[in-house]
């Protein structure tokens, strides 16, 4: 390219120029000079010959500077043409970002944020039967509960306390024992002056409203700023929703854009109408640096296994890069926990379960908004009455009957729950979550057209089958997501098992455009939501009789869900006596198995499974793994009552909780310790200090000097952290294991009522 000429300097520019560059070269000769001249004047031969060396040398500066300062000039004049031309680029962007500010597109683009997040229901969550209103998010959105968890860091140390608790750790992780309310809004209220609190995770299986809680604060982050800040004081900031199912390969590659890029260049372009709002890159990374933009990055575990190193490490720079902008990151754990491989995120949150208060507040609104929508969008009294007896009607069914509430704890199978519900109002809900399933395919394939008067290219059982081969190779494959022409072969290939000659596209067409079980993306298809994939797979295995297929896959994360949706619909004799004796894996899922079948077992399979899921525990124990025998009881006790990591165990479910998994459990601490350690040891050294095995809290006192005895406060102060624990048997207080994984050292109400426990089950 070649370099632009300078423009010729004017007259007086050039005039001005030689006179600088002469004070430059002579300036040093006015004394020097002046006084040689005089010298000779004068004849003083002597004091001329002592000054002409001072002369010599300003002759010389002389000639020097003038090429010196000639050449500087050219480099400076270069120079200035750079940085002049760099400034004005800047003053450029930054100009078109405050003109894109104030020109009212900052609203145009929340406006198409918000619309991305108004219905209830996402178009790739659950299809809707027909006559089924999806109603606003903000109709009937409970508040989810998060855990304890949060009140400490990754590394396990005590952050600052949160309002409406007390100053000590101790008083708040009682008080969350006693409620374990809180909402995400009390957490994003103390991000402006609490960095731990501007980068969090938020972990929970599938269903458990992961999404959902980001829609809704987009939501009403982009639609009611002024309710977030006086109602939940929370900081005003503008979300950005960005689900990582769909920019995954972009983050994935070495040149993967900034976030201040993705935002501009890809994100909001995505959005409703978004192609017209052109927004400048500048803005979005003023707003990150000022700490004024709320990150949303949904969905961890829906990156590919293959990118998970490259995204998350593209996540933590983005963190790193601006540290003032708030990040929240969700995944279900056992992605997040294994493949996170770069920094951690600094603040862990787990979702709860839906409680009876929350199954109710749900179930009351959702029915409110289907009879309103079925009146004429009437909200008079006999409308109010007709949906709260139908939500009565349908709680009532959920209450009485424990398999059923046990599914209604997961805010996606309770809104399924409901669509069946009102669809089939009366027949008696399906008991288990694989009759759900079947129930909502026999809905959407057969009485959905039929409602639509639509006829599908093939019968209802016909359909199901074909999308059957299609879940179980996706399940093979460990794919979510199927390229068009991948899933056009796999529907011929199911069509030509049904002797059925319908052409793939127009049946897949149809099954898109009706039953929405499978939801079109950018770059293929997927089930409405992966559950439905792993229930379709589950029961082309059984009608195939491909058992062996789940033998080879048994220990495999990936297809957990497909095999405990198979078992509950086979009697699992042979799959579990084939399986379970493999590995301390193999034996966990076996006795997870066991929660979901209906099918009366074998006493000696069912005793010898729940005895070997104690295997990987008594193996940590044998070889002197106090952390990991630690970390592995708490797992164990969670799966007692189906449960995951992130999770809690409340006073209700430790005052039953199963006297031979509890004894067992304190057995094998007590056995590998030589008496130092187990819940029976701690029970003893609590009585000792004062405490009533009533399971009440017994003071402050009492269990500050318990927290002496057994090493959990040292010098005055309750300690969080494994490092700080001494992992020696020899050196170590008596009672200082079980832990709990870091649980509730300081929150004496979970223990007393566990100590309580033991006591039982021992008597």
């Amino acid at each position: 390219m070649t370099k632009p000429t300078a423009p010729d300097p004017s007259s007086e520019r050039r005039y001005m120029q030689k006179a600088v560059d002469a004070l430059i070269q002579w300036s040093p000769l006015g004394g020097s000079g002046w006084a040689f001249a005089h010298f000779l004047v004068q004849q003083e031969w002597a004091m001329a010959m002592l000054t002409f060396p001072a002369m010599v040398v300003t002759a010389v500066w002389a000639r020097y500077t003038g090429n010196f300062t000639a050449r500087l000039g050219e480099i400076a004049g270069d120079r200035g043409t750079q940085d002049a031309d760099a400034f004005a680029r800047l003053l450029d962007r930054l100009d078109r970002a405050i003109r894109w500010r104030f020109s009212g597109k900052e609203g145009q683009y929340l406006k198409a944020q918000a619309s991305a997040c108004r219905p209830y229901v996402s178009h790739n969550e659950v299809p809707l039967p027909s006559g089924i209103l999806n109603p606003d998010l903000d109709e009937v959105y409970v508040p989810l509960k998060l855990s304890s968890e949060f009140l400490r860091n990754f590394e396990g140390q005590a952050l600052p306390t949160l309002p409406g608790f007390g100053d000590k750790p101790d008083d708040i992780l009682q008080q969350m024992q006693e409620r374990p309310t809180q909402r995400i809004w009390d957490i994003l209220a103390l991000s402006p002056k609490t960095p731990q609190f501007r980068h969090l995770v938020i972990k929970a299986y599938g269903g458990f409203g992961k999404t959902t809680l980001l829609r809704h604060l987009t939501y009403l982050y982009a639609t009611r700023p002024r309710l977030v800040r006086r109602r939940y004081k929370a900081p005003s900031l503008i979300p950005v929703l960005l689900y990582l199912r769909t920019w995954r390969d972009t983050l994935a590659k070495p040149d993967a854009p900034t976030l201040p890029e993705l935002i501009a260049q890809h994100h909001a372009k995505a959005l409703p109408q978004g192609k017209a709002l052109e927004m400048p890159t500048p803005w979005a990374a003023n707003l990150l640096q000022a700490g004024r933009l709320l990150v949303m990055l949904d969905g961890f575990d829906e990156v590919a296994e293959a990118q998970r190193l490259a995204v998350s490490q593209w996540i933590t720079t983005q963190m790193q890069t601006y540290p003032q902008a708030v990040f929240l990151l969700t995944s279900r754990p056992t992605a997040y926990d294994a493949d996170y491989s770069a920094e951690k995120v600094q603040t862990p949150l787990a979702v709860q379960p839906f409680d009876a208060d929350q199954r109710r507040r749900f179930v009351e609104q959702w029915y409110l908004c289907q009879e309103r929508f079925h009146r004429g969008n009437r909200l008079t009294p006999d409308v109010k009455e007709a949906a709260q007896q139908r939500a009565d009607n349908l709680l009532s069914q959920i209450e009485n009957r424990k398999e059923l509430e046990s599914m209604a704890e997961n805010p996606l199978m309770l809104n399924m729950i409901a669509m069946f519900h009102r669809s089939y109002p009366n027949e008696q809900l399906p008991q288990r979550q694989a009759e759900l399933y079947r129930g909502i395919c026999k809905l959407q394939l057969g009485d959905r057209p039929m409602a639509k008067r639509v006829d599908l290219p093939l019968p209802a059982e016909a359909s199901q089958a074909v999308l059957q081969t299609v879940a179980l190779a996706m399940v093979q494959a460990e794919q979510q997501v199927i390229p068009v022409d991948d899933l056009l072969d796999l529907i011929q290939q199911g069509l030509a098992d049904q002797d059925e000659t319908v052409a793939p596209r127009q049946f897949l067409q149809t099954i898109e455009r009706v039953s929405e079980l499978l939801v079109k993306k950018d770059d293929g298809y997927e089930f409405a939501h992966r559950s439905f994939q792993e229930y379709l797979a589950a029961t082309e295995i059984k009608d195939r009789g491909r058992e062996d297929l789940l033998l080879q896959h048994f220990e495999e994360e990936y297809w957990k869900g497909t095999i405990l949706l198979y078992v509950a619909q086979v009697n699992p004799t042979h799959l579990l006596s084939a399986a379970y004796r493999r590995s301390h894996a193999a034996a966990a899922l076996a006795y997870d198995c066991l929660r979901v079948t209906r099918r009366r077992l074998d006493d000696d399979l069912v005793a010898d499974i729940k005895i070997r899921r104690f295997g990987q525990l008594e193996e940590y124990l044998q070889q002197g793994q106090w952390k990991e025998a630690d970390i592995e009881t708490w797992r164990l006790m969670l799966q007692t009552y189906g449960k995951e990591f992130g999770q809690m165990l409340y006073r209700n479910e430790l005052l039953i909780f199963p006297c031979p998994d509890l004894l067992c459990l304190d057995g094998l601490w007590v056995k590998y310790s030589q008496g130092k350690w187990g819940f029976s040891v701690q029970k003893r050294i609590y009585v000792e200090c004062g405490g009533k095995l009533d399971g009440k809290y017994p003071g402050a006192k009492i269990w500050e000097e318990f927290g002496d005895r057994v090493g959990w406060r040292v010098d005055g102060e309750w300690i969080y952290t494994y490092d700080s624990l001494n992992l020696d048997l020899s050196l170590s207080p008596a009672g200082e294991f079980p832990e709990l994984g870091r649980s509730s050292r300081a929150s004496s109400l979970g223990w007393c009522v566990l100590f309580s426990r033991i006591e039982t089950c021992e008597l």
